[in-house]
């Protein structure tokens, strides 16, 4: 999710039993409370702009999927890319249009952050045993 400048400072009044979950929310994610309400509150608005989106991953590395596909916006993103089109995508899957829609407006809405999903996917084997020397890799199997 973007980091973009800081707004104004809004007030909150929560309930007590909200206020306790985000106390745990906050100590478990060592954020801040205000780190963890806005978190919250940007997924919750995205996900209600783009209905059909939730979001899944940890803490640090939350991504945007399509509901009822599987995938992350940024697979199928990656998909529609080697596809060639959208429609090619469309007959050689079983994504439904609906889906297919959805996905590609969430990545006009947020090109950088599918995009360097998408990058970070398509490191070669080389730059990824070079960044991590530990890692096995698929093609170390045969």
């Amino acid at each position: 999710m973007s980091r973009a400048a800081k707004g104004a400072p809004v007030s909150v009044r929560f309930t007590r039993a909200t206020e306790r979950l985000l106390e745990d929310e906050a100590r478990r994610t060592a954020r801040s409370r205000s780190a963890v309400v806005e978190a919250l509150t940007e997924e919750a608005v995205r996900a209600r702009r783009f209905a059909g989106i939730a979001f899944r991953g940890d803490d640090a590395r939350r991504r945007a999927w399509v509901i009822g596909s599987g995938l992350d916006v940024w697979e199928i993103a990656q998909m529609v890319e080697d596809f060639g089109s959208v429609e090619q995508l469309r007959e050689g899957s079983r994504l439904t249009e609906r889906q297919l829609r959805l996905a590609q407006a969430y990545r006009e809405e947020f090109p950088a952050e599918i995009d360097a999903a998408i990058t970070e996917n398509r490191r070669s084997p080389a730059e990824l045993r070079s960044l991590y020397p530990f890692i096995g890799l698929a093609d170390d199997e045969r």
